[in-house]
């Protein structure tokens, strides 16, 4: 279980996925777009959902729990990738293309 943190907030999501949200919301900032991020709060806090607004004026940290990068999905890449650049924003799914659920509760750093 890996960490992003952005802005205070601190999500956890499984390592494999968050490396591949990693390489969608990098390749956004890295062109100096702004977008709106989203997913399916951990059950311990509700069966809600959070969204952030992803800008490239804030600085975001991705943490693993693993030394060992997972094998890229190019096709779950092009569909988060689509998902980030769409009105909706990246919402976050597991590769099958269901929506995601963050591993633990929100937090503040």
């Amino acid at each position: 279980m890996g960490t992003m943190t952005y802005d205070g907030a601190i999500v956890e999501f499984d390592d494999r996925l968050l490396t591949h949200l990693q390489i969608v919301v990098m390749q956004r900032l890295r062109r100096g777009e702004g977008f709106v991020m989203s997913w399916l709060d951990a059950l311990e806090v509700g069966d809600g959902r959070s969204s952030v607004w992803m800008s490239p004026h804030i600085a975001v940290y991705f943490k693993f729990a693993g030394s060992r990068v997972p094998e890229i999905v190019e096709e779950w890449l092009r569909v988060l990738s689509a998902s980030a650049a769409s009105s909706r924003g990246l919402i976050v799914t597991d590769q099958d293309g269901r929506p995601s659920r963050a591993l633990r509760g929100n937090r503040r750093a």
